[in-house]
Formats: structure tokens, C-alpha cells, sequence
């Protein structure tokens, strides 16, 4: 698995030194941090903070906030020669009240007779957890020690009754008219009616209430509002778990009473943002430092969705590339939006093993700017990746083949004396090629029939590899393919490597054709060719 804990960091001036300047999107924020303790001095400890809400099973955006906040964590501590102590919370909004059933859940009647609830007293639909957030929580923990992360996991229904925020909520309470004005003016006038930062979890029915408060007692620490169903006078304290904050109040309180130093959000979020901003320095801290990412998209253009479950899942990556790929994909561009579907799986794994083959030969100022070092936190492992995820899978189509053994036949040609214990990552990528093939390469396959010219082209490098069968080299067999192409009026080259994939491989584009032959072999290529140019694949 990839590994973004905190391993040591191989530190040195140089590094520290390239880090100054280091174009690298993670390197810019974690020069934030820098920037803002050059005054106040560094801290014993620099917190860096993910949240996430429950109310719906947890997406890869989820784990993209906890990958990235883990680069820029990594990038602090190469700039600070890891001499101040960080840690990474990964905060669950768990205390929430239940508002809506998300449409990709079981037992959607049973979760509808529990809204207003905080989500740890909603049943877990699946039957496996005592409660809904706390099943989320648990797949979520899961996930992220799959991928490595280093991390402290914290629930909001436990910090709110322990007590841990009780020192924050009283300030808020001393400070409500100031929260009051900050919010108020983004509300409609009939929410302004009934808003309050404070959320009492009703003593008789156990649900989070939005009800406005219509005393406040300070010196007390608690505030009275009205039940909504008996018209009775309630009087809580805002400490011990008996209230919760409205979400924007809460992020604020929280960011404040844990001196939180960073912590990115969606773009979505910018607004909401500014807003807590606000309400943090009305509490008396100062605001994180913060990143505002762009959103993923799902195939048809959508935001991702907990409640609607659109886009991938990080076990549907999982099952068909590898966690190195999701990674990759988290780092790059995170300002731009995404598309996040099936379809973009083969090219991140291709390009995470492009750059960890080409890190060990550059200098340390363009090491830092590869994504595989922020990925493998400093500490990128050995590349040995003889063969691309996208040939792999061409290789599967072309063999028809979905059981290892036999692809593994074609690779130990290809790569003498290598097998699955010499190349193991080789080996995870083939099992992931023979499973995205089959679900998503096969079912759109279109074989079509060669032109009259395609046909005799095809014949010819038919004819020309036949002389060729001792021939392995890649690069000369990918001369021999421009060749038969120059030798025939396609009206370019992409015209006859397009005829090609789409005759002999039922797609619109592919690998290197060269490396392609190679793989399967020069017999092996032939008989396809004549497969072809017979009709046989037609019906494939």
C-alpha cells in the first residue's frame, strides 16, 4: 500500500534548501505555515485537521482531503528539518442531527423513523456497528490504514461529552451576539427567525433540534429555548454534549478550541469558510491556514455526492488499479476540476509508474517536484514497472485471456526471468488489467472490417513480420510498423496505428504498437492480423 505516514525524512540542507523554493503545490501551502509563525515563533505543535460528515458512506473525496492534507503535512516538516512535532486529525461531524435518507442506503423505511437523531444514534442499516456514523467511521478508518495515513481519529460525538470543548462552547456563548451578527445577514429572513449557533439535543426525544434560543445565561453557561411539541420552556447547559453547534458555528468552535494550523475545503465550502473565519477570530483564535480545492465530477459532469453515491467509490478504484494511482490522481491539479469516473483509472496508474521511474535520475530540485515523492512522503520506493497498465490490457483483449498464468506466459518472454515473486507490483497489475478489462474495455469493444488499402497494408506487415520471428526489440519492430504505414497513402500515420487498433483490437487507440507486438509476440501478432483481415474478430 502507499505509503503517507510520518516516516523519517531523509533531511538535509539541500532538501531544505530546494524546499524554499519549490514550485510544488504542497510545498506553497506548507510555506503558509512557515510564514505564519515567522513572528510568533514555532509551536510545540502544528495540528493539521480533515473533516468529515457521516451522514453518508464515505467517498473518495473524503480520502482525497486526508491524501492531500498528508502532502502538505510532509512538505512542513521537510521545510521545518522536522523539528516541530505535527499531527493529523481526521475529524468525524458524527454529533450531526440525521437530516436526510441518502438514496444508495439499505433499509431506507428504517433510517426515515430516525432523522433528527445525532448520527451516532441512528441503527446502522447494515447490522455491523452499534450506530450509522459509527459503521461510516469505521469504513472510513479502514480505508485511510489501507493507504498508510498517519493519523489521529476523532469523533465530534465524543469531544462535545467529555467535555473537551466545554472552555470553547462557554466563550461562544459569551460571545453570541457577535456570532449572531456574523451569520444572520447571510440568512433568509425566515431562517434568521429561528437560527441559533447552538443546537440543543432535545432531553426528552434525543434529537438535535433547530430551535431559537429565547434565553442566554452566561454565568450559568446554559441557554433556554422552547420544545417545539409541548410549547415548553427547556433550559440546557451549551456544555457536556447537551447541545451542538450549527455546522459553520461548529467549524469555527472547533478550529478554536483545538488551535487547528490547517485545514483544506472544497470550493464549494469558500463562503462558508470566510464565515468561520469570522467566528474563530470572534472566539479569539486565529484561522487556519487553508487550501480551497476544486470538486470532483462524476462521468456525466455532476458533483460527487455521499447522499447520492454517484462517482467511484475508493473500493471500486481499489479493485481494478492500485492505491499508488489514487494518489497520483488526488495530487495533481487539485484547483482544477475532475472528472472522477472508470475512465481515467488507466492513465493515472501509467503515469504514477512514469514518475517513479524517472525520480531516481533527476536532481533533488526536480525530485521534490515529482508527485511520486509527495505520495511516498519523501520516500519514494524502487521503480521496476517493465510493462504499461495500458498494454497490459491490450495484451488481455489481443490473448483473450483472464487467467494469470497464461498473461504471465507472454510477460516472462517479454522480461526474461521475470515472474510474480521477482516483479509482485507487475503482478497487482496484472490482476487489476484482466478485472478493468472485462468490466469496462470488453463490453465497448467495436471490431470493424479493414479497407481495401488498410487490408493490404495489414498484409504486408504480415509479410514483413514473418521475416521478423526472432525479433524482440520494441523499437525495431515499432520501425518496421512506421514503415508499412509510409508506404501507403493513409493521410497520416495516426490514420494506420487508428486502422490498426481498430481491426485488430476493436478500440480507437492503444500502445505503442512496436511494444505491443513485442508482448505478444511476432507469431502471435501474425495470426491476428489474419484474424482480421478473414472477419473472425467481427464477431468477438
Amino acid at each position: 500500500m502507499t505509503s503517507q505516514t510520518a516516516l523519517p525524512l531523509a533531511l538535509s540542507d539541500d532538501l531544505v534548501e530546494a524546499a524554499a523554493t519549490s514550485k510544488a503545490w504542497p510545498f506553497e501551502e506548507a510555506r503558509k505555515l512557515v510564514k505564519r509563525y515567522q513572528k510568533s515563533g514555532m509551536p510545540d505543535e502544528v495540528l493539521f485537521e480533515t473533516g468529515y460528515g457521516p451522514s453518508g458512506l464515505p467517498h473518495i473525496g473524503t480520502f482525497g482531503e486526508v491524501a492531500r492534507t498528508s502532502m502538505v503535512r510532509t512538505a512542513f516538516r521537510a521545510l521545518t528539518k522536522d523539528e516541530v512535532k505535527t499531527r493529523m486529525l481526521c475529524f468525524s461531524d458524527d454529533m450531526d442531527g440525521f437530516r436526510k435518507v441518502p438514496t444508495n442506503l439499505p433499509n431506507q423505511e428504517m433510517l426515515a423513523q430516525h432523522l433528527g437523531l445525532p448520527l451516532t444514534q441512528v441503527p446502522d442499516p447494515f447490522g455491523t456497528h452499534e450506530g450509522f456514523a459509527q459503521h461510516n467511521n469505521a469504513r472510513l478508518c479502514n480505508f485511510l490504514d489501507q493507504f498508510g495515513f498517519d493519523y489521529e481519529f476523532a469523533s465530534s460525538t465524543d469531544y462535545y461529552t467529555s467535555g473537551r470543548f466545554d472552555e470553547t462552547l462557554l466563550k461562544m456563548l459569551d460571545v453570541y451576539d457577535k456570532v449572531m451578527d456574523i451569520i444572520l445577514p447571510t440568512l433568509g429572513k425566515e431562517r434568521q427567525a429561528t437560527y441559533s449557533p447552538f443546537l440543543p439535543v432535545c432531553p426528552r426525544t434525543g434529537k438535535v433540534l433547530q430551535v431559537p434560543m429565547i434565553e442566554r445565561n452566561v454565568s450559568k453557561g446554559t441557554v433556554v429555548y422552547v420544545d417545539p411539541e409541548t410549547n415548553e420552556k427547556v433550559e440546557v447547559p451549551v456544555t457536556g454534549g447537551a447541545v451542538k453547534c450549527q455546522w459553520k458555528a461548529d467549524w469555527a468552535m472547533r478550529w478554536a478550541a483545538l488551535d487547528v494550523a490547517y485545514e483544506m475545503s472544497g470550493k464549494d465550502l469558500i463562503d462558508s469558510v470566510k464565515l468561520s473565519t469570522k467566528i474563530c477570530r470572534a472566539l479569539g483564535k486565529p484561522q487556519p491556514e487553508s487550501l480551497s480545492y476544486e470538486l470532483f465530477l462524476d462521468d456525466e459532469g455532476a458533483k460527487i455526492s455521499k447522499s447520492k453515491g454517484n462517482g467511484l467509490t475508493i473500493e471500486e478504484w481499489l479493485t481494478y488499479a492500485s492505491p499508488e494511482s489514487l494518489s497520483l490522481y488526488m495530487y495533481q491539479k487539485p484547483k482544477t476540476a475532475k472528472k472522477l469516473y472508470f475512465d481515467v483509472i488507466p492513465k493515472a496508474v501509467d503515469e504514477y509508474f512514469t514518475f517513479l521511474g524517472n525520480i531516481e535520475k533527476e536532481d533533488l530540485p526536480k525530485q521534490l517536484n515529482n508527485p511520486t515523492w509527495h505520495i511516498h512522503s519523501g520516500n519514494p520506493p524502487k521503480a521496476n514497472m517493465p510493462i504499461s497498465f495500458a498494454l497490459l490490457l491490450n495484451l488481455v483483449s489481443a490473448a483473450n485471456a483472464q487467467d494469470k498464468d497464461v498473461l504471465w506466459g507472454f510477460i516472462s518472454r517479454y522480461v526474461p526471468g521475470a515472474n510474480a515473486e521477482t516483479h509482485p507490483k507487475l503482478d497487482e497489475l496484472v490482476g487489476y488489467a484482466i478485472r478493468y478489462f472485462e468490466d469496462f474495455v470488453k463490453p465497448k469493444k467495436v471490431f470493424r472490417a479493414a479497407t481495401e488499402m488498410e487490408a493490404t497494408a495489414m498484409q504486408d506487415l504480415a509479410t514483413r513480420l514473418a521475416g521478423m520471428t526472432d525479433v524482440t526489440d520494441a523499437e525495431e519492430l515499432q520501425t518496421e510498423v512506421f514503415a508499412v504505414g509510409n508506404s501507403y497513402e493513409f493521410g497520416n500515420l495516426r490514420d494506420w496505428f487508428k486502422a490498426l487498433y481498430q481491426v485488430l483490437l476493436g478500440q480507437d487507440q492503444g500502445p505503442r504498437f512496436g511494444s505491443f507486438i513485442a508482448l505478444y509476440g511476432v507469431e502471435n501478432t501474425i495470426a491476428l492480423i489474419e484474424k482480421g483481415l478473414k472477419g473472425e474478430l467481427l464477431n468477438v
